[in-house]
């Protein structure tokens, strides 16, 4: 009985995983964003980027890791703009409700679309590297599969963050256009001020160099874009002086673990936050 009680849940979390790949699939947004993801790794392999040499780096770990700096800034506007509308706009178009009168609980129905999302997320960017490691073994390159892996960790990592912010900002909004509007603002201020304007503010002020650093490394595309700079540069020679904080405080391998889990944490913790106000909230 306990267990027939146990499987429920876990059926409707695969169905609802089943509902929303097979609409995603059909949905002009996913077409486009693999299109775009995929034809990037195209692009770099038809310019030649693994044949260039920029400060004896050169290879597949050159075309990795341009890759992986052009994706970090179409990843997370692409995935906060596109998740922060679906559920707000399920509601807005009547849809929710009828998604709802099925007999599948509220945790289901939510956590169903999160792991759906995701997987469709990381599905484009997996291929482009796989991509990347048979056009670097047709080519007779060192396929660095160390970094393969990691930056695969790094991109579910900061896929989860901004899906999971995407879920919160789609939970507590009451319409699309503030769901839009308030994504790009907080995208823009992680991209444009917080490296920018804030530190400069937080430098000028002479606040201590470990203070500065702890708020950089707290944007997690910050987190992401130095991690992706350790795999080939360890001693951080392209951050200047705030290399000597980092390495000392985690170390190496110490900062990739935390490059990994920090995102993912955060992003995880603001869908909960996100099923907290849809479950209390007006559902329709």
């Amino acid at each position: 009985m306990n267990s027939a009680h146990s499987g429920a849940p876990r059926a409707s979390l695969g169905l609802m995983m089943r509902l929303e790949l097979t609409e995603s699939l059909r949905s002009r947004w996913f077409h486009f964003y693999a299109l775009v993801l995929i034809g990037l790794m195209l692009l770099l392999i038809l310019t030649g980027v693994s044949e260039s040499r920029v400060l004896g780096f050169t290879g597949l770990s050159r075309l990795l890791v341009t890759y992986i700096q052009i994706a970090m800034a179409v990843l997370p506007l692409f995935i906060i703009v596109v998740t922060a509308r679906s559920m707000v706009g399920d509601r807005e178009a009547g849809n929710l409700e009828y998604m709802l009168a099925f007999p599948v609980g509220l945790a289901a129905w939510f956590w169903g679309r999160f792991l759906a999302r995701l997987l469709l997320i990381l599905a484009p960017v997996l291929l482009a590297l796989a991509l990347a490691a048979a056009y670097g073994a047709v080519k007779g390159h060192e396929i660095p599969w160390s970094h393969v892996g990691l930056y695969s960790g790094l991109v579910a990592a900061l896929a989860t963050c901004f899906l999971g912010l995407g879920f919160l900002l789609s939970a507590i909004s009451r319409s699309t256009e503030v769901a839009l509007g308030a994504s790009l603002l907080i995208w823009l201020l992680l991209v444009a001020l917080l490296d920018l304007l804030l530190l400069s503010i937080l430098i000028k002020a002479q606040m201590p160099p470990d203070m500065v650093i702890g708020v950089a490394l707290a944007n997690p595309l910050q987190s992401f874009r130095t991690a992706s700079m350790i795999l080939f540069d360890p001693q951080l020679i392209l951050l200047g002086p705030a290399s000597y904080v980092i390495l000392d405080f985690f170390g190496v391998t110490g900062y990739v673990v935390w490059a990994l889990t920090y995102p993912s944490a955060l992003g995880l913790g603001f869908a909960g936050l996100g099923y907290i106000r849809f479950k209390r909230g007006d559902l329709v």
